[in-house]
């Protein structure tokens, strides 16, 4: 089968042109040209697409059946071509695109729902995907090119190596405690107490920074958590304290699940002249990053961070 030489956009234009004026003397005169030249443009795009699209006599041009059908289409294709630069503008300013945003759980309760909202107003051409992971897994999914960007949880000033990072929100660690638990009934329960019950807790892998400064609470109060239960999700950490199974250090954000069976207390740092460095450290802060890949060439990642950077930060 004879392939249908490529036709350019000049050429539809006259097409088009003299489609709507049925007359090749005022389309020529529409298109800043003179007769003949039309004349033996639309011949010639006939004899390409070996069919008829005009119906000539003296008296009259009309369209035939196929010029006809190719009106619409030509109309269509031509009003997208004129669309194009703007579009590829947009696309070099990130306006136009697709943008794999990771998450951990915590920042699924703020700040992400109203960033989420107001960005797609912004930008509704941008195909934002959220993709809910702990913090190794959006490693694991940046090493495979599989994220553009993500939402991690770390210590304060340490986010995870080998991503540029931007802080967006810094809060305090809170106690989760059965709501049957005997501390419960204490606004402010004993030091001693909380640090020899079992402790629910994420893996080292999710946050080993967080992790960390868990653990030094309790090393430098000489003492060894118990680990009664890890689990990944903070979901589930809430669900084991409602059980029984423990209490658990939490971000205070985390106190929005609002799950029956569980209470939330905020201590503050324990008092001084307790451990063996003759004090303890202040309670862990968790600290909530926005982290890209450094070598990161897509527009619409440079335009969320500064989208991210222009909203309002959470200092706790």
């Amino acid at each position: 089968m004879k392939e249908t030489p490529w036709i350019e956009l000049r050429v539809w234009r006259q097409f088009l042109a003299l489609a709507e004026e049925l007359h090749f003397g005022r389309a020529a005169a529409r298109l800043h040209m003179t007769q003949p030249p039309l004349t033996q443009a639309i011949a010639q795009l006939e004899a390409a697409l070996g069919v008829t699209l005009f119906d000539r006599t003296r008296r009259r041009v009309a369209l035939a059946p196929a010029g006809e059908a190719l009106v619409p289409e030509v109309r269509t294709l031509l009003a997208q071509a004129q669309r194009l630069p703007a579009q590829a503008r947009a696309a070099a300013g990130g306006a136009v695109g697709r943008l794999r945003l990771g998450f951990v759980s915590t920042a699924g309760f703020e700040p992400l729902p109203a960033w989420v909202r107001a960005y797609r107003t912004l930008r509704p051409q941008v195909a934002l995907e959220l993709v809910e992971a702990t913090g190794d897994v959006q490693l694991q999914a940046f090493t495979r090119g599989e994220l553009d960007a993500g939402l991690m949880l770390h210590a304060p000033g340490l986010p995870p190596p080998g991503l540029r990072h931007l802080r967006v929100t810094t809060e305090p660690v809170v106690l989760a405690l059965s709501a049957h638990h005997p501390l419960a009934a204490q606004e402010a329960p004993d030091w001693a107490a909380v640090l020899a019950e079992p402790l629910v807790i994420f893996p080292r892998r999710i946050v080993p920074s967080l992790h960390d400064a868990v653990f030094a609470l309790y090393h430098q109060a000489d003492r060894q958590p118990i680990v009664a239960q890890e689990a990944i999700q903070m979901q589930t950490i809430i669900n084991l304290v409602a059980a029984g199974i423990g209490v658990a250090w939490v971000p205070r954000s985390v106190m929005q699940f609002r799950r029956e069976g569980v209470v939330f207390r905020t201590l503050a740092s324990p008092a001084q002249g307790r451990g063996r460095s003759g004090g303890m450290p202040a309670l862990p802060v968790c600290e909530t990053s926005l982290v890209w890949p450094p070598e990161a060439e897509n527009p619409t990642v440079t335009a969320f961070v500064e989208f991210v950077r222009g909203q309002k930060i959470d200092s706790g």
